[in-house]
């Protein structure tokens, strides 16, 4: 369920009641009359079944509420409606599955902004990186792919593909390359630090590294595995449930590859900067592919869903839910 907050200057207000009023998903439907002073006007609040939510969100975009007012979409954990059970069993599809496109869409401009807490984490993840390069540290190189924020940029560059939004492809685009520049290049001096001071040596990128052997050899499986954990960390943001994102941070060779690359190049390692480079273009390549592929596969069922799902009920109870 969601919760629907919707301020409207008051020429708007029988326009939003008649939209919400006519939606069979809307439910709790309220009207506070003069309650808005910024802009003037009156505050709405609906609760919503997640599945019929992209309608009534477009409705409202047509009407002209996000111009002239504000419309802010909540997620509710815990309620207790039969109005509002009643809505959701009507709703098609299951909330698990449903796809705001709004909240994707805020969520992918949030993620995919250059600002310095990114540029921070990709350069630390990126020195940590190169630290288990080094050291040929697998837990370390675990922990410096769980650190790494690119699938943000890299997801935003899948949506704004299949939602045709120009601006959010540069943008997403813009942060994921500077961003793994600016982590390429604070490794690439620690590097130079590390070989000044005599803590890293020429032998020490270029030997048997066996444990890490898999960051500069990229082959068929490094474009699978990419493809299929985009494919996990897209239906993990869409659904909200972003538990199954660290799967996704630990399967995908970029945050690593970016260091090899850097390393490499501090110390002339220039077949170790190849290497890099490609399992770097791999991997990147098959998320944007896998994400965009995803997306595009969402937006195709929802904009068909099939018949209202149905939910059995009993008397004045539904089965599976024993407080009604």
């Amino acid at each position: 369920m969601l919760s629907l907050r919707i301020s409207v200057p008051g020429s708007l207000t029988d326009d939003v009641l008649a939209l919400l009023e006519s939606d069979d998903y809307v439910t709790g439907l309220a009207v506070h009359r003069g309650a808005s002073r910024i802009p003037p006007g009156d505050v709405i609040t609906a609760d919503i079944a997640r599945e019929g939510a992209n309608p009534v969100i477009d409705g409202l975009r047509a009407l002209g509420v996000h111009e002239e007012g504000t419309i802010r979409v909540e997620t509710v954990d815990t309620w207790l409606s039969r109005s509002g059970l009643e809505a959701e069993r009507l709703a098609p599809g299951a909330s698990a599955d449903a796809v705001v496109w709004t909240e994707v869409g805020h969520r992918a401009y949030s993620e995919a902004e250059l600002n310095w807490t990114y540029l921070s984490f990709m350069g630390l993840a990126t020195l940590i990186a190169g630290v288990a390069i080094v050291l040929d540290s697998p837990i370390l190189v675990i922990g410096a792919m769980v650190l790494g924020p690119e699938f943000g940029p890299v997801a935003a560059i899948g949506l704004a593909i299949v939602r045709r939004k120009a601006g959010l492809l540069g943008i997403a685009t813009r942060t994921l390359v500077l961003g793994f520049l600016a982590g390429m290049l604070v490794t690439a001096l620690a590097g130079l630090l590390g070989r000044a001071l005599g803590w890293v040596t020429y032998e020490d990128i270029v030997g048997e590294r066996p444990a890490t052997a898999f960051i500069y050899t990229p082959d068929r499986w490094s474009f699978v595995v990419a493809v299929i954990a985009a494919a996990a960390g897209v239906l993990s943001l869409t659904s909200a449930r972003t538990g199954g994102l660290s799967g996704v941070f630990i399967s995908v060779t970029t945050v690593p590859a970016a260091a090899n690359v850097s390393l490499g190049a501090a110390f002339g390692a220039w077949h170790e900067v190849t290497g890099s480079l490609a399992q770097l273009g791999l991997n990147l390549a098959g998320m944007a592919v896998a994400g965009a592929l995803t997306l595009a596969l969402q937006q195709a069922v929802w904009s068909r869903v099939p018949a209202r799902r149905r939910t059995l009920v009993r008397g004045r109870g539904v089965l599976g839910h024993p407080d009604y």
